[in-house]
């Protein structure tokens, strides 16, 4: 490997760490639910406004990608994410977080449509579900990192500065900035303008939805939809059972989700290599039976030992999903790269449907009623087993 693709794929990786900022909706839903009073309905509104703009931007991002480029487009999501990040520095109410975790959403949107196929141009295609397996990798380092820089600064720094779980904020505002000038300064081969004229803007809107008219393309950014729901109501709900069972105060119930996190990230870590050496379909398997005992403790068990294994088990089973759903439907459309890759990021939605649901189950049957939405997403995973090749 040349010099200039390795400090290409060191700049992209921290993208895609960056890329796992969107995962601290979760522990800071959590922190303003107990600040302002919330119900689960209410706070829940929080994650998911964050997904709500997957279904708005994710096409039109494919649209920017075609006119401005894919490294240009990630330039602009790293931007606008931290502007996201700097501005709940300067407050905590209800509305700020609001703005906030739309334009946190907005500018993960712009990043998750346009650089995994702008890892696929650098890393050139080949064993793509790996590279994005790594990526995820990457991205939960950040995830799990969240709510245990949130604890420390609740506990520590509301003396000192004032900032409270919200330095965790300020951190990844400093991180986005330094991968922002990294990328800017990276040299990136191979993207090359299109040479004929683009059609209109109109056409090409028609154009991508019409790819949803073949049956891998949709299934998996139906498939897509159930991972993010699951990812994100995980990331929400692990603490409250912890409460709502076994007493835990809120910091103490964090560690659930730094839990997850932790059991993602080994679980892409260790996909990276197992997608490399084992049939795709094969370890798709796995990942959803594991995804399927995580809601069998969850929604029954009573005791720290038993939802921490349910926590963990969803934590590895659900972390291969998306590279492993994305690559399914890029590869079956070499031609249409920019076009997928935008209809894939629109099933992130999912992040915004299942919450929603989730917090209306919980508020009526307590949080076993959040596990039983998550688990639709499950049995949906199961039928789509038929799908990889």
């Amino acid at each position: 490997m040349n010099q200039n693709k390795k400090f290409a794929l060191i700049s992209l990786m921290l993208c895609f760490f960056c890329m796992g900022f969107v995962d601290l909706v979760g522990t800071a839903s959590n922190y303003v639910k107990a600040e302002q009073g919330l119900s689960d309905s209410v706070a829940n509104v929080l994650p998911s406004l964050v997904f709500f703009w997957f279904l708005i931007f994710s096409v039109p991002t494919s649209v920017l990608m075609n006119k401005i480029g894919k490294k240009n487009t990630v330039l602009l999501s790293l931007a606008v994410t931290a502007l996201s990040l700097l501005l709940p520095i300067f407050g905590n109410s209800f509305p700020l977080m609001l703005v906030a975790f739309s334009l946190l959403g907005i500018g993960n949107t712009l990043m998750q449509t346009s650089l995994n196929p702008l890892m696929a141009l650098v890393s050139g295609g080949k064993n793509l579900a790996s590279q994005l397996t790594f990526g995820q990798f990457i991205k939960a380092i950040a995830s799990f990192m969240a709510p245990l820089i949130a604890g420390w600064g609740y506990k520590a720094l509301i003396p000192s500065f004032g900032l409270d779980w919200r330095v965790l904020f300020a951190i990844y505002f400093v991180i986005s900035v330094a991968a922002t000038l990294l990328l800017w300064s990276t040299p990136i081969h191979g993207e090359e303008p299109a040479a004929e004229k683009l059609p209109s803007i109109g056409t090409q809107f028609v154009n991508c939805f019409r790819l949803l008219g073949v049956p891998v393309v949709l299934l998996s950014f139906l498939g897509i939809m159930c991972h993010v729901g699951i990812d994100v109501g995980t990331n929400t709900t692990a603490p409250k059972l912890l409460i709502e069972r076994t007493g835990m105060t809120l910091d103490q119930a964090g560690f659930a989700t730094s839990l997850y996190f932790i059991f993602r990230t080994i679980g892409c870590l260790t996909g990276s290599f197992f997608l490399r050496v084992m049939k795709t379909k094969m370890f798709f398997i796995i990942s959803v039976v594991m995804m399927a005992l995580s809601m069998l403790l969850m929604f029954g068990g009573n005791t720290k030992l038993l939802l921490y294994a349910g926590i963990a088990l969803v934590g590895y089973g659900n972390s291969n999903i998306f590279s492993m759903c994305f690559a399914q439907a890029l590869t079956a459309m070499p031609a249409k790269q920019n076009e997928v890759s935008g209809l894939m990021i629109m099933g992130l939605f999912g992040g915004t449907v299942f919450p929603l649901f989730m917090g209306f189950a919980s508020d009526a049957m307590g949080q076993a009623g959040a596990v039983a939405i998550m688990a639709i997403g499950v049995i949906y995973l199961f039928s789509y087993i038929k799908q990889i090749k």
